[in-house]
């Protein structure tokens, strides 16, 4: 069953994956022409101090995520294996999917496939749900929305907990969990 569930979540990654290369690249020159939010709204989500990003860096996307955290059991605890998740335009009610995020961590573009890796710098406790976060970029790629990424925010948290039952052996279980991403770039 959780392989299977496994095969879905990748069949369907797959299948964002080829339907965003499809779409015409003046989608994402449109998502990047419009005006960030300002600073002050921090994604128009509340940011705790911990989390925010440094001077001289602006916000240039706000995209939602939904998808899951999947944990593996390694030493008869539950370890975070990776996510898998699906973004779109915060704005966006059709949830046109314009990223996938996975493990690394890393996000994807699927209008026009540039790319940012990250790696976290600080976290923000939420009880009943995965933390909030703030990465730093450690690598991109391509000239598109992620083009320059230097600091992500997971905002907005929800679900994506690792069980707190016991496990043995390989087992591995998928949590959903929903969240915000910002996505900043250095001032110019």
């Amino acid at each position: 069953m959780r392989l299977t569930k496994r095969l879905i979540l990748t069949t369907t990654a797959l299948a964002a994956v080829t339907t965003g290369t499809l779409l015409s690249a003046t989608i994402g020159q449109a998502a990047e022409s419009k005006p960030a939010e300002s600073k002050s709204t921090r994604a128009g989500v509340d940011v705790p101090p911990a989390l925010k990003v440094p001077d001289g860096n602006r916000l240039t996307s706000v995209l939602a995520a939904e998808g899951v955290q999947t944990y593996t059991c390694t030493d008869g605890a539950w370890k975070l294996l990776e996510p898998a998740a699906t973004l779109w335009a915060k704005k966006d009610p059709s949830h046109r999917t314009v990223a996938l995020h996975s493990r690394g961590p890393v996000w994807v573009s699927t209008v026009d496939g540039s790319a940012v890796n990250a790696a976290a710098v600080a976290n923000s406790p939420k009880p009943g749900t995965i933390p909030e976060l703030l990465l730093q970029a450690t690598a991109t790629r391509g000239t598109g929305i992620f083009a320059d990424v230097s600091y992500i925010q997971r905002l907005d948290t929800r679900g994506g907990v690792a069980p707190t039952t016991a496990c043995s052996g390989t087992d591995q279980t998928s949590v959903p969990y929903s969240a915000v991403y910002a996505f900043y770039k250095p001032d110019k």
